[in-house]
């Protein structure tokens, strides 16, 4: 009897202590092998909400891996309006104590101390595409942004050779540091063009009409737009009809299928944007996954950095996926 009573309170106290955070795989035909193949891992998606078509292929992508691996893993996708809320969601999702957790943050800064409230949890952190201000993530999957800011600045350069150009930045995060770092930094190499204004249109529709509309009433001559971001293309666009302000080009970024789409038929105002799928957000979900499988804990943040491409109507076919999204 005291024997059972031991073994009772052995398991007891195993339970207690399984928290957030991967397994140790169990020896090959031990007795809890067959239950522990059977468990599905948890994994939790936090992102922004859906206020521009980008986020929204995101989150599309985000469904579609949680879908192809329904059958071993738990995956619940969250999304929030602001950083405040996106703090409070996660914070609730952590209650569930999951194994992983996928963060696309709305802004870096504040989300950075939940994030390493997430990592003092013991869940394996995937940061995806906006960092967090310090390397608090187990890994970090970003597309290269520095080279987003880079080629895009030298696309105009080459191609305006002389004069005025405005700038459409996004939200206050890494992503758009290094963006915006890299073209100031590159475009110098072109004294011809000259930087009239930089404003953020918060990769929204809405705001880079409201912000470009500005612009426009403010400059009397301007040739060209570094919109940064397909989305913000279509609002400055929208704003460069209302103004009747013609021969203005736009070079925005991200892949948007009728983006591309106007770029093959030869579409002057957008000879060309550049590439930034949102489909990391699903390789993000893979990678952990994986991680999860192998029982991958870094010891410091991993950085996969996802290549860019100037798409042009010679390559545009390449990336235009009619059925995609975004």
């Amino acid at each position: 009897m005291l024997k059972n009573i031991i073994s009772l309170s052995l398991v007891a106290g195993l339970v207690i202590l399984a928290g957030c955070g991967p397994k140790e795989a169990p020896v090959e035909g031990s007795p809890s092998a067959g239950s522990t193949a059977a468990k599905k891992y948890k994994i939790a998606i936090s992102l922004p909400a859906a206020d521009h078509g980008w986020i929204a292929g995101a989150k599309w992508w985000a469904e579609k891996i949680a879908n192809e691996h329904e059958g071993e893993a738990e995956i619940k996708i969250q999304t929030s309006a602001d950083p405040a809320a996106q703090t409070s969601d996660i914070e609730t999702m952590l209650l569930s104590k999951p194994d992983a957790m996928v963060v696309l943050a709305t802004e870096s800064a504040p989300l950075t101390p939940i994030a390493k409230k997430i990592k003092e949890q013991g869940c394996l952190l995937v940061n995806v595409d906006r960092g967090f201000l310090e390397p608090v993530a187990d890994l970090f999957l970003s597309g290269d942004n520095k080279a987003f800011g880079t080629k895009a600045a030298e696309y105009i350069g080459k191609k305006l050779g002389t004069g005025n150009i405005v700038i459409l930045e996004g939200v206050p995060c890494t992503v758009n540091t290094d963006r915006v770092t890299a073209f100031n930094e590159e475009i110098k190499k072109y004294p011809g063009i000259k930087v009239l204004d930089s404003q953020p249109g918060k990769w929204n529709q809405e705001e880079a009409f409201k912000v470009t509309e500005t612009m426009l009433l403010k400059y009397p001559k301007i040739d060209a737009i570094w919109s940064s971001d397909d989305d913000m293309s279509l609002g400055a666009e929208k704003a460069l009809k209302g103004a009747n302000r013609e021969n203005v080009w736009m070079l925005g970024g991200g892949g948007m299928k009728d983006i591309v789409k106007r770029i093959m038929d030869g579409d002057k105002m957008y000879p060309a944007t550049v590439t930034y799928s949102p489909k990391m957000i699903g390789d993000a979900v893979s990678r952990a996954f994986e991680m999860l499988k192998k029982g991958e804990k870094p010891t410091s943040q991993k950085l996969e950095i996802i290549p860019v491409e100037i798409i042009t109507p010679e390559n545009a076919k390449g990336f235009y996926f009619p059925d995609s999204i975004y």
